[in-house]
């Protein structure tokens, strides 16, 4: 096997260790200490969005590299937006407009990464984690797991990966309805409705991931490869749709509403909007 042309190294918000057979699992998990998190759970400040979305090109160039698992650390998967970068991206339009392009990347990187991703989720998953956690070629959650997409509650329009996958995932009722409310959805819940792949126990989650991962890793790798790039053809189509929700949601990022968003996070209120 090759010899990784990759320099891991600069990853400061991400553990990164290889695992299965010849180290061809690229074990990435987000840090919940550190930059990458709030000592609880892995949090998406200014280094780790970019880091997040930056990450799968690298996987994608990796030629040592056939699959791999992205999960959290500490209390959950991801929990959302660092509230000091949201305020950045509300206040600076030069932040806004980095961001917007680290969060288009973040979606279109995770779509367009030839190698399978396996994503193993616990606890809460929100936020950027939560984008590439759902557009994963494999989403394993435990069956207590927290989904929630807060956009509307933060007062912006669900962007990110909502539009894009949603609605092919469990159906435009069921994506409205968690979308337009914020509504978490257990893990066993979005097993149901076919928003991720599978639900299993805590104790089964990284197991599970880790014998998916080492199942594609021992596959045909044009076969499976060649294959999610033509199931993802489905993604690419509504790239438009994306766009525009995107568009839509750091519109918002400029507007009053984020202010009252970020002020009830702070204040763990209720948004009085």
């Amino acid at each position: 096997m090759n010899a990784s042309p990759v320099d891991y190294s600069r990853y400061q918000t991400l553990n990164l260790t290889r695992k299965g057979v010849d180290g061809a699992v690229l074990d990435i998990q987000m840090k919940a200490a550190g930059p990458g998190g709030n000592g609880k759970l892995p949090t998406a400040g200014h280094e780790g969005h970019w880091e997040l979305a930056e990450i799968w090109r690298d996987v994608s160039r990796d030629d040592s590299v056939r699959c791999a698992v992205l999960r959290g650390e500490g209390l959950g998967f991801s929990g959302g937006g660092d509230l000091s970068l949201v305020q950045d991206m509300a206040n600076h339009f030069e932040v806004r407009t980095r961001v917007w392009k680290e969060a288009r990347d973040l979606v279109y990187n995770v779509i367009n990464c030839d190698k399978p991703i396996v994503s193993a989720m616990h606890g809460p998953a929100v936020g950027a984690g939560l984008v590439a956690g759902l557009l994963a070629d494999i989403s394993i959650a435990t069956k207590s797991a927290k989904i929630v997409d807060g956009h509307t509650r933060l007062g912006v329009a669900a962007g990110d990966h909502a539009a894009i996958i949603w609605p092919l995932l469990c159906g435009m009722a069921k994506a409205k309805y968690y979308l337009l409310l914020c509504e978490p959805v257990s893990g066993e819940e979005a097993e149901r409705i076919g928003l991720v792949s599978l639900a299993v126990e805590d104790d089964q989650l990284l197991p599970k991931a880790y014998e998916v991962a080492d199942k594609l890793a021992a596959g045909s790798q044009t076969a499976i490869r060649w294959t999610k790039y033509a199931l993802n053809n489905w993604l690419r189509q509504a790239g438009p749709s994306f766009d525009a929700s995107l568009a839509l949601e750091f519109m918002g990022f400029g507007g009053p509403d984020v202010q009252e968003g970020v002020a009830s996070l702070r204040e763990r209120r209720p948004p009085r909007y």
